[in-house]
């Protein structure tokens, strides 16, 4: 990244979108913001390591260290850095304990989430597979593309309670298998951190009520006439690369979903 002196008039490069053009009249903060993501995206620092402190950014863009601050502040508040007091401040990652699960908004209806554990995961299969037309729109690619397809069951207690179908982008992660999803002990975006450099940093929904159909039905362990809670995901990394498409069929009966409007 360039250390010459910053120009508040002039634009900042985009955070790694190439023809993206930051308006002239940014605020100095939302540069270096930008400057910031920009370093995150290209991986400069990896998930869960040290960026540089405020003092020593403050030199590198010739900039006031309280300009950097309010950059970091908003970077923190979008969950892209973490603070430590006494510590500094690190990429955040999702294998930290407070993180892990800010995605999955499924809780029990009696106890604690926490209590409960983390979800038992099948991998039922994982394979290279052409994108439909559907899947390509959400993941911005190509039809016939290829995409790595995933299927699994999540289950609490040993009861199915989640189906989820998974669709990756076929490049970013190749290699990606059946054994791997099931094998790692941590969450399954820690994993797509550690072994295939993609950071997840925010989700859209859109979730409605369906029906099952006979499979799913059977997969859930539940009557096929029983409603279900359906949860279509996007996830994107830095810059809204669209990275990951999900369609999870929820069970109710034991858990609800969960979420804090503020």
């Amino acid at each position: 990244m360039s250390s010459l002196p910053f120009n508040v008039d002039a634009a900042a490069p985009p955070p790694g979108g190439a023809g993206a053009v930051t308006p002239a009249f940014s605020p100095l903060y939302q540069q270096i913001k930008a400057l910031i993501l920009q370093s995150l995206q290209q991986g400069e620092w990896k998930p869960g390591e040290a960026i540089p402190s405020e003092m020593e950014l403050a030199a590198r863009f010739r900039v006031s260290q309280g300009t950097v601050r309010k950059a970091i502040d908003e970077l923190a508040a979008e969950n892209l850095v973490m603070r430590r007091q006494g510590k500094g401040t690190f990429v955040a990652t999702h294998a930290e304990q407070h993180v892990q699960y800010r995605f999955l908004k499924l809780l029990p209806d009696t106890g604690d989430a926490r209590v409960e554990g983390p979800a038992q995961r099948t991998v039922l299969e994982c394979r290279r597979v052409r994108a439909s037309a559907d899947v390509a729109r959400a993941l911005a690619l190509r039809s016939g593309d290829p995409v790595v397809q995933a299927r699994r069951i999540l289950s609490f207690a040993g009861e199915p309670t989640i189906l989820e179908d998974i669709w990756l982008p076929g490049q970013a992660f190749k290699g990606l298998t059946a054994e791997q999803m099931a094998g790692y002990q941590g969450p399954t975006y820690a994993m797509f951190e550690l072994d295939f450099g993609v950071r997840m940093v925010r989700a859209e929904e859109k979730i409605r009520a369906v029906l099952p159909d006979s499979e799913q039905a059977q997969l859930l362990h539940t009557p096929a006439g029983t409603p279900l809670l359906s949860v279509e995901r996007v996830a994107y990394t830095y810059n809204d690369v669209p990275m990951e498409l999900r369609r999870g069929l929820y069970r109710t009966d034991t858990h609800h979903y969960h979420n804090e409007l503020s």
